[in-house]
């Protein structure tokens, strides 16, 4: 299955700088915040990702799956990986995931692609 999201990192920056650690603790783990270095495009195309891997996964952001329950990182090679809580890899029945994230024009956009015997 995959998953899709896009966001404004014009809103991301307002949000940061409205709320800022407030806003960033509600979806982003401690080592993702140091990942991001404060660069609003990064923290836009986090967002976009953790909302693309729960549109792959047919659930949202909610009960099944919150922001916390993903993970982000980053490759040898600086490319966005995204892993879920061992709990919920299970749960959802998941075997391997995929990110992509880009930045354009003032978006972010993120494509995640979820493998699951479930799906």
């Amino acid at each position: 299955m995959i998953g899709i999201d896009i966001v404004s990192i014009a809103r991301i920056e307002k949000c940061v700088k409205r709320f800022k650690m407030k806003f960033l603790e509600r979806f982003l783990s401690p080592s993702e915040i140091l990942l991001c270095k404060d660069k609003s495009s990064t923290i836009a195309g986090f967002f976009a990702l953790k909302e693309a891997c729960s549109k792959a996964l047919q659930v949202g952001i909610g009960k099944e799956l919150s922001f916390l329950d993903m993970h982000i990182s980053k490759s040898p090679k600086n490319a966005p990986l995204i892993t879920l809580s061992k709990e919920k890899m299970n749960y959802f029945n998941i075997q391997s995931l995929s990110a992509s994230i880009s930045h354009d024009a003032g978006f972010a956009i993120a494509v995640v692609m979820v493998s699951s015997s479930n799906l």
